[in-house]
């Protein structure tokens, strides 16, 4: 068992070693589909045994074949984590079937395009309560396992919508906001007791929910504002991951890293290139004609 490519993405070997993780014990929430599935995947084949949480019993199920095929030790637990009680309840059975936990990925997520005078109250708080309120929920319930663990990590999937300004997410800018938010107050908080709370704040990710809600059939399109000119893998996230949770990124922690080939600092080039090249050769043989 190692590390190799996520499934699809082509990105090529893990850089790390199959057995970086051997030995932890991972919840994953979101751990069905999209993102939060590759970073479990990636997880349990550097040697993590991975807990996968969802509310779609169907896909949880599905994934739980899909990795057992793979030779990663996986369980699923469905759970909703805007519910305290099952929050509570979900970390107990992770903790039975494992005897204990290392390292919680808050994955779970919700999203979707509207305008601000035209989005209700009931899909602002949606969102804020899947978002911010479940990584809230989930971290609490967890803390107390982490702690006994020593050592721990709570890594928690954010986004760059609140960098600036997004058109048209006004709810989870907001909720991304705060969760980066707990992040660094955890961080801080949580240290002492041997807890590493980081972040990881993806880029628009090729063949994902996020991609196909807010951006369907505009991926060559969305790629061109990238300053590295390509749409981000699944795999790019999840290594990501595997690091912060390896003993590479243990002296990380109140951080959100951002994996996104520099899309949040995008804007649109007002001069050509050859312009700026030509003025400045321009510039300089005036300077030298004055020496």
């Amino acid at each position: 068992m190692g590390g190799d490519a996520a499934g699809g993405d082509g990105c090529g070997e893990s850089p790390f070693r199959a057995d970086c993780l051997r030995g932890r014990r991972a919840l994953i929430t979101g751990g069905g589909s999209g993102i939060g599935r590759e970073i479990a995947r990636q997880l349990g084949l550097h040697g993590a045994r991975v807990a996968l949480q969802g509310r779609r019993e169907a896909v949880l199920q599905q994934a739980v074949e899909d990795f057992s095929r793979e030779g990663i030790e996986v369980m699923a637990a469905q759970g909703d984590v805007r519910s305290p009680e099952d929050a509570e309840r979900v970390l107990a059975a992770v903790a039975s079937r494992f005897g204990g936990l290392d390292i919680l990925i808050n994955c779970a997520a919700g999203n979707f395009l509207a305008t601000p005078e035209e989005l209700n109250t009931k899909g602002f708080k949606t969102v804020m309560d899947i978002d911010a309120v479940g990584t809230f929920n989930m971290s609490r319930a967890a803390f107390p396992h982490l702690k006994a663990a020593g050592s721990s990590l709570i890594l928690n999937v954010s986004a760059t919508l609140h960098y600036g300004g997004t058109w048209y997410q006004v709810h989870a800018s907001a909720a991304k906001a705060a969760v980066d938010s707990v992040t660094r107050s955890l961080g801080m908080e949580w240290g002492q007791f041997g807890v590493r709370v980081v972040g990881v704040a993806p880029g628009p990710i090729r063949g994902t929910a996020g991609m196909s809600k807010l951006a369907p059939g505009f991926e060559e399109m969305v790629a061109q504002t990238i300053p590295l000119q390509r749409m981000g893998e699944r795999w790019d996230i999840a290594m990501a991951a595997v690091y912060l949770a390896s003993p590479a990124g243990r002296f990380v922690t109140g951080e959100t890293l951002v994996v996104d080939g520099a899309a949040w600092m995008w804007k649109p080039n007002p001069i050509p290139r050859e312009m700026i090249s030509k003025a400045s050769r321009g510039v300089e043989k005036k300077s030298r004609a004055k020496l």
